[in-house]
């Protein structure tokens, strides 16, 4: 972080709410809420502040967050799918019945054999042809039984 962001960031909690609200003014180009706290308006600042210097988040993470607002939105109760433990660019590798199957993480989801998935566990019921948890099958996650003994 330069030095001229961290100190417009550590001078934020001493400005006047005024200022604050023409800072927003400034940074959204819109006015804040009446009702806006101050308590609140003071983290939100700060991350348009290092939004603008730095950019913001990445196309492939507002992507997502679309997707999961949008199944929120259909269901408030949906259970979400937990966020992809793995980066870009690494191989997951399995060998079954006697052939190796190898499965990169791309942004968006898997690619096995040159074809998009969003989840390992539909490239694992490709492979073997019966309902396998994903993580399970390529040994991400325990099998039940030893999950039970933890």
């Amino acid at each position: 972080m330069t030095d001229a962001i961290s100190a417009k960031l550590e001078e934020l909690p001493h400005l006047r709410t005024s200022k604050l609200r023409a800072l927003w003014q400034e940074l959204f180009a819109r006015p804040a809420h009446p009702r806006l706290r101050r308590d609140l308006m003071i983290p939100l600042l700060a991350y348009r502040m290092q939004e603008k210097a730095y950019g913001g988040l990445k196309l492939s993470t507002r992507k997502r967050l679309q997707k999961l607002a949008g199944e929120l939105k259909r269901d408030p109760k949906a259970q979400l799918p937990p966020n992809q433990r793995f980066k870009s660019g690494t191989k997951l590798v399995r060998q079954w019945q006697g052939k190796i199957h190898e499965v990169l993480v791309v942004d968006e989801g898997f690619n096995y054999r040159n074809k998009r998935y969003e989840s390992l566990s539909e490239i694992a019921r490709e492979i073997t042809g019966t309902r396998w948890s994903g993580p399970l099958f390529f040994g991400l996650k325990p099998p039940r039984k030893a999950r039970l003994n933890q």
